[in-house]
């Protein structure tokens, strides 16, 4: 019976000392509808839309309403911009959480090609918000 509870005691603490010398690292992989980057890229900038990727968390830091918003995928607005189409930047040298700090530089020095253009979508009504005839008419 002693043998038998020392092979135990034996294996167990040859499993726990097994488990403690495994060791975790990070990948962060691309997006589908991206290029394959460095290992090392967390963050992408996409200058058409003034968007980031984070690669690590797998979503989205877009503004709103004055301030960055991180969402696991674009909101509405952006619905009519194509992703397979984009331009990413990798943003190969920066370390940190909030890569749009950054913002006002990426933008002067990653242009975006200006083909996309926020659509105006329809209201409640079906009309164009503000963008119809009858809108612009005086009276």
């Amino acid at each position: 019976m002693k043998k038998l509870k020392y092979l135990f005691g034996l294996f167990f603490l040859t499993l726990l000392n097994s488990s403690a010398q495994v060791s975790v690292g990070v990948h962060y992989g691309p997006p589908v509808w991206a290029p394959a980057a460095p290992v090392t890229v967390q963050y992408y900038y996409l200058p058409d839309i003034g968007v980031y990727y984070d690669a690590g968390a797998k979503n989205y830091i877009y503004p709103r309403r004055g301030a960055w918003v991180r969402a696991n995928a674009l909101p509405s607005y952006y619905r009519g911009y194509n992703l397979h189409h984009s331009r990413p930047v990798y943003l190969t040298s920066y370390r940190g959480n909030r890569p749009y700090v950054l913002y006002k530089e990426h933008k002067v020095k990653y242009k975006g090609n200006g083909k996309w253009k926020g659509k105006v979508y329809n209201n409640a009504r079906g009309q164009k918000k503000g963008h119809h005839k009858e809108h612009h008419k005086k009276r």
